[in-house]
C-alpha cells in the first residue's frame, strides 16, 4: 500500500532544474532588454544621426530615388521639429505679455504656422534633390573625366573616406545586431565620389530649395551660405598650400567690422534696417545722435528735431547747457559752432553720450549697458544647447555644464561690451587728438602734414579704421567662435562694400527670386563640395548640421 502511493507521487524536482529555469528566464530577460535597447537606438537614429554610419550602397536609379524620398521625408520633419520648437521657445519668452485669449492660437501658430511648414519644406527639398543626384550622377554618368585640375581632383578624398567593411554572408545574420562601434561613431564616414558631382548636386539643391523661403529669408540664406562656401573652399586652399596665416579670424573680423562701422555711420542706406536698428541698439548710442552726425557730415546741417530730442531724453545738466549753447551758435552762425570746420564736422559728443558728463565716464557705463543688454541674448545661446541637445551630459553633471555655459555668456558679454568701448574712446577722442596734432610746431619731428591729420580724424575715414580697432575684441572671444562671429557679419559688409563700390541704391541688387536662387545655388555648390569630399574645411556647425540632413550620402 504504501509502495503503490509512493509510487503514484511525481517526483519533486531538485534544485537544479529551478536554477536552470530561473538562469534561462534572466537570460531572455537580458536579451529582450537588450532588444528593447537597440529598438530605442534604432528609433533615435531615426530623429538623431549617430556618427559613423555607414554609406548606402544604391546601384539602380529606383533605389537611389526611394533613399532620396525617405531622406528628404525625414529632413523635413526633423527641420519641421526643430523650427516649431525653436518658435515656441520665442513665444514662452514673451507668454505673460500676451491678453489669455490670444495664447492659444499664437502658440498653435508658432507650432503650424507658415514659417515652420517653409522651413520643413526647404530642407527637405534640399535633402531629396541632393541625395538623389548625388547618387544618380554616378550611374548615368560613370565615364565622365576631365583635365586634371585641382578643382576636380579626388585623391585626397582617400585619405579621409573611411572605409566601412560589408560583412560576409556566414556573419551576416549576427553582425546586423551589433551596434556601431565607438571608434566608427568618432568618424564622419560619407560617400566617395567625384567633387563635381557635389557640386553640381550642391548648385541644384540649394537653388531650388531657398525658393521655398520667405525674400527676406532667402536673401540671408542665400548670403549666410556664400559665405560659408567660401570659408570650406578657402580653408581647402590655404591647406593644400600650407598657408597659414596667423590670427587671420582676428584680421578677417576687422576688415569687416571696419565697412559695417563705416556704413552704419555713412552710409546707413547700404545696410538692412533692421541690422543697422539693432547697430545703434546695441551700442547704447542715442538714434537721435546718430542722425545728427550723419546730416552734419553730409550736408553741414541737423535737424533740430533730433537735438531736442536728446535734450528731452536722461541728459545731464552740463550736457544740456552745452548742447543748447551749441545750438544757438549754430543757428546764429559763430564760427565757432559743430558746423564750422573745414575738414568736416562731427556729432558733438555730449550727444552721443548725453548721461554721461565727461568722456572718461563713458567706457564703463557703455561697458555694463551693452553686457547687461545682450545678456539675455549670449545667455541663450550658452545655455540652451548644452541643455537641450546634451541632456544625458547635463544630468549627469549639471553643475559643470552650467559652470561652463555661465562662463562662455559672461565671456561674450564682455567681448561686446570691450567691443562697443573701443569704437566708442575712439569716436570720443578724435577731436581731442586732431587739436594735439594740429598745434603741433611746424619744426617738430612728429608734425604730420595736416591734410593727412584732417583725412584720419576729421573726414569719413575718421569712422573706418577705428572699426579695424575692434577686431583685438574679438581675442576674448573662444577661439572656435571667432570663425563663426566672423561668417556671420560678413554677409552684411560685403553686401555694403558692394553697394558703395557700384553706387546702388538704397535695397542694393534687385535680383528677385533668380539672384536669390543664383547666389544660395553658388553657395551650396561650394559647401557641398567640401562638405563631401574634405568636411574637415567647414566650421564644426555647419559640419554637424549638414551631416544630420545629409548624412554619408
Amino acid at each position: 500500500m504504501n509502495r503503490s502511493s509512493t509510487d503514484s507521487t511525481p517526483p519533486t524536482p531538485s534544485n537544479d532544474v529551478f536554477t536552470t529555469r530561473r538562469a534561462m528566464v534572466s537570460f531572455e530577460n537580458l536579451v529582450a532588454l537588450a532588444n528593447h535597447q537597440e529598438r530605442l537606438r534604432e528609433a533615435g537614429k531615426m530623429v538623431w544621426r549617430v556618427r559613423g554610419e555607414p554609406v548606402v550602397e544604391l546601384h539602380d536609379l529606383g533605389g537611389c530615388l526611394k533613399h532620396a524620398a525617405t531622406g528628404g521625408i525625414r529632413s523635413g520633419a526633423l527641420a519641421f521639429n526643430i523650427r516649431a520648437a525653436f518658435n515656441l521657445i520665442l513665444v514662452f519668452i514673451r507668454l505673460r505679455s500676451i491678453p489669455k485669449k490670444q495664447r492659444l492660437p499664437i502658440i498653435g501658430r508658432a507650432i503650424f504656422g507658415r514659417d515652420t511648414w517653409r522651413f520643413a519644406a526647404m530642407l527637405g527639398t534640399f535633402t531629396s534633390v541632393y541625395k538623389f543626384l548625388i547618387n544618380a550622377l554616378p550611374l548615368l554618368m560613370p565615364t565622365v573625366k576631365f583635365p586634371s585640375n585641382p578643382f576636380f581632383d579626388d585623391d585626397e578624398a582617400a585619405w579621409h573616406t573611411v572605409q566601412v567593411p560589408i560583412p560576409s554572408p556566414r556573419h551576416r545574420r549576427r553582425s546586423q545586431r551589433l551596434s556601431l562601434s565607438t571608434q566608427a561613431q568618432q568618424v564622419l564616414v560619407r560617400k566617395k565620389t567625384r567633387r563635381w558631382h557635389a557640386a553640381l548636386a550642391g548648385f541644384a539643391a540649394g537653388g531650388l530649395a531657398v525658393l521655398f523661403e520667405t525674400r527676406g529669408r532667402r536673401v540671408t540664406i542665400a548670403q549666410q551660405m556664400f559665405v560659408r562656401g567660401l570659408q570650406g573652399s578657402f580653408n581647402a586652399y590655404t591647406t593644400a598650400r600650407n598657408i597659414t596665416i596667423p590670427f587671420g579670424d582676428v584680421i578677417l573680423f576687422a576688415l569687416i567690422n571696419a565697412q559695417v562701422l563705416y556704413a552704419s555711420f555713412m552710409r546707413p542706406d547700404t545696410l538692412p534696417k533692421s541690422y543697422r536698428a539693432w547697430i545703434v541698439r546695441a551700442s547704447q548710442v542715442p538714434k537721435e545722435g546718430v542722425d545728427m552726425n550723419y546730416d552734419l557730415m553730409r550736408s553741414r546741417t541737423f535737424n533740430s528735431t533730433d537735438l531736442d530730442k536728446i535734450l528731452y531724453s536722461n541728459v545731464t545738466p552740463e550736457n544740456a547747457a552745452s548742447l543748447l549753447a551749441k545750438k544757438e551758435a549754430f543757428y546764429l552762425g559763430a564760427p565757432n559752432s559743430i558746423a564750422s570746420s573745414e575738414a568736416g564736422c562731427h556729432c558733438p559728443c555730449e550727444a552721443l553720450h548725453p548721461g554721461q558728463s565727461s568722456c572718461w565716464d563713458v567706457p564703463s557705463a557703455r561697458f555694463f549697458a551693452v553686457a547687461r543688454f545682450m545678456l539675455p541674448v549670449y545667455g541663450a545661446l550658452h545655455f540652451l544647447p548644452p541643455i537641450l541637445f546634451r541632456t544625458k551630459a547635463f544630468i549627469q553633471d549639471p553643475l559643470k555644464i552650467l559652470a561652463k555655459a555661465g562662463f562662455g555668456t559672461a565671456r561674450s558679454c564682455t567681448f561686446l561690451g570691450v567691443y562697443v568701448v573701443i569704437y566708442q574712446g575712439f569716436v570720443c577722442a578724435r577731436r581731442v587728438i586732431h587739436e594735439f596734432l594740429t598745434s603741433m610746431s611746424p619744426r617738430s619731428i612728429f608734425k604730420i602734414p595736416q591734410w593727412l591729420v584732417d583725412f584720419l580724424f576729421m573726414s569719413r575715414a575718421a569712422y573706418w579704421w577705428p572699426g579695424l580697432a575692434t577686431g583685438l575684441s574679438l581675442l576674448i572671444e573662444e577661439k572656435k567662435r571667432r570663425a563663426e562671429l566672423s561668417m556671420y557679419v560678413l554677409p552684411k559688409a560685403l553686401e555694403s562694400f558692394w553697394n558703395i563700390t557700384t553706387g546702388k541704391v538704397p535695397g542694393g541688387f534687385k535680383g528677385g527670386k533668380a539672384g536669390e536662387a543664383l547666389l544660395s545655388a553658388l553657395g551650396m555648390a561650394m559647401v557641398m563640395s567640401t562638405y563631401q569630399m574634405e568636411p574637415h574645411h567647414l566650421s564644426g556647425l555647419v559640419r554637424r548640421i549638414l551631416y544630420q540632413f545629409i548624412g554619408a550620402n
